[in-house]
């Protein structure tokens, strides 16, 4: 369970967190600690301690915006010496910052090393973000898990749809998901164990929840019912990239086009190299060369490792370690922020952002 406002989660008492916590099945807490570059007193080695003491793991989250990335990385990395994994929130601050995205990932490992557990909490649904540079944070050295914010009744969605679409885009960065339900608003009982049970059935080995403040003891109850997994009727699908196919996808597809070794610069467009390049590999894995990035020809690029980018601002001054400008993808604006539909709360916190896509975030 997601932990936003220490002292409005069962009083901020380690024995009553970690009573209720029992009481519910849940093995662990993710707790805000850092907005950007402010760290968030709440996080103290004394309270990480005493959850621990009590059984439970303790993880942070910290919002990054993007705009001092160095900075926002120290501060994550400070707080990773503190807790025992690091959730990277990034959002509509993130959206077109691939250099941004790029320069806190390599400053973040740098401290904390390159086993050290750091997982992506953003939006579910890929497509809907061609700007968002999924690529980089779960990519090569980035987040090692992907906790996609899975909020269906926010989206306006049911529990089967928002799994369908959000594992569907998701799957291709071949990062284990763990999904983020929502517990506020108070969803009714059965769709809560209905999410459970879905992510189970995609062989998901945990879930977790926003948030403690906001969730009542119904949800806390339907969070740790017992439920059997429900696999999914028929597969999910893969994206497909047709001819006029923009964003993070396409640049992911590009990649592995690279390490395919075929040249062509990484746009994040289906431009005609890259369908020419589509069509040479299709035809060397001995598919139906169409220029279309379909399930196959994704399960066939997926086989190989993606080629490493560094990145460049786009019309910026060219270093002497050269660098591929931000893919033209990145200018583009969202489809839509579907998580936008949440009802707002009444501001308790000078942070707006949280209260400006969901309750509480």
């Amino acid at each position: 369970m997601w932990i936003w406002m220490l002292g409005r989660s069962s009083g901020g008492s380690p024995n009553r967190i970690a009573a209720r916590a029992r009481r519910h099945g849940i093995e662990f807490v993710v707790l805000k600690g850092a907005e950007g570059t402010t760290r968030w007193r709440q996080v103290s080695p004394a309270l990480v301690r005493a959850l621990h003491a009590r059984g439970l793991r303790v993880c942070a989250y910290q919002f990054i915006h993007g705009r001092r990335p160095l900075t926002e990385a120290r501060v994550g990395a400070r707080l990773a010496r503190t807790v025992d994994c690091l959730m990277l929130d990034a959002e509509t601050t993130y959206e077109g910052r691939y250099v941004s995205a790029q320069a806190y990932l390599r400053e973040l490992r740098a401290r904390i090393g390159p086993d050290y557990p750091v997982g992506l909490t953003s939006f579910p649904y890929v497509h809907y973000h061609p700007a968002f540079p999924y690529s980089v944070f779960l990519g090569p050295g980035g987040a090692q898990f992907n906790v996609p914010q899975m909020y269906w009744r926010a989206i306006g969605t049911s529990v089967n749809r928002v799994f369908g679409v959000t594992y569907r885009h998701n799957r291709v960065y071949e990062r284990p998901i763990f999904p983020l339900g929502q517990a506020y608003e108070h969803p009714p009982a059965r769709e809560i164990r209905r999410f459970r049970a879905l992510a189970a059935g995609r062989g998901a080995t945990g879930v977790s929840w926003w948030s403690w403040q906001a969730a009542a003891e119904r949800d806390f109850r339907a969070v740790g019912a017992q439920v059997k997994p429900v696999a999914p009727r028929a597969d999910d699908g893969w994206p497909v990239l047709g001819r006029r196919a923009r964003g993070d996808l396409v640049v992911w597809a590009q990649q592995h086009l690279l390490s395919a070794g075929k040249r062509l610069r990484v746009t994040g467009t289906m431009t005609t190299a890259t369908r020419a390049a589509i069509a040479a590999f299709q035809t060397e894995r001995g598919l139906a060369a169409t220029g279309i990035v379909d399930g196959s020809t994704w399960q066939a690029l997926l086989t190989l490792p993606p080629a490493a980018v560094r990145w460049r601002r786009r019309g910026g001054a060219v270093s002497a370690g050269g660098g591929m400008p931000e893919p033209l993808s990145a200018g583009m604006p969202a489809r839509r922020n579907e998580l936008k539909r949440a009802s707002p709360r009444r501001r308790s916190t000078p942070h707006r952002h949280e209260l400006r896509d969901r309750p509480g975030r």
